[in-house]
């Protein structure tokens, strides 16, 4: 029995959770759980049995904003190598830099466009299978219409 892929939204604005849960629940098949805080996320990502696979992360955040969330995530020996999709309303330059020096898998700006979410997430979650001989087999495949 496989489980499915766990994505955890972490953001303060709960309209923003909404949105993005109601996007991703649509198309892609995952266990969603929601933070509204860094502090919050630190705690569930710390509390879990299993790590999450994918965290998209608010930068702007009251409190401990989405930097210094994925500081401490990094810092964090068991944690420190989860995927993070930083999640901005205003993608500036010194914060995309900051983001991109704490290794953030990919961003995704607010408002958020579902297909752009979708895609960026499934990008993460689901990642292209680099084998030259399953890529034939999927080619084939392809070539018969299946």
């Amino acid at each position: 029995m496989s489980t499915l892929p766990t994505i955890l939204i972490v953001d303060d604005d709960e309209m923003n959770i909404v949105m993005a849960k109601s996007i991703l629940e649509m198309k892609v098949r995952a266990e969603i759980l929601t933070a509204s805080s860094g502090t919050a996320c630190l705690d569930l990502l710390r509390g879990r049995q299993n790590p999450v696979d994918l965290i998209l992360l608010d930068i702007a955040m009251p409190g401990m904003d989405g930097l210094q969330t994925l500081a401490a995530i990094r810092k964090d020996p068991i944690l420190k190598n989860s995927k993070v999709i930083f999640l901005t309303a205003a993608a500036d330059k010194e914060t995309i830099v900051k983001a991109s020096q704490l290794k953030i898998a990919d961003y995704v700006k607010k408002p958020f466009v579902p297909e752009d979410l979708i895609s960026r997430v499934e990008k993460h979650l689901y990642p292209a299978i680099d084998d030259p001989e399953v890529n034939d087999i999927f080619k084939a495949l392809d070539n018969l219409g299946l």
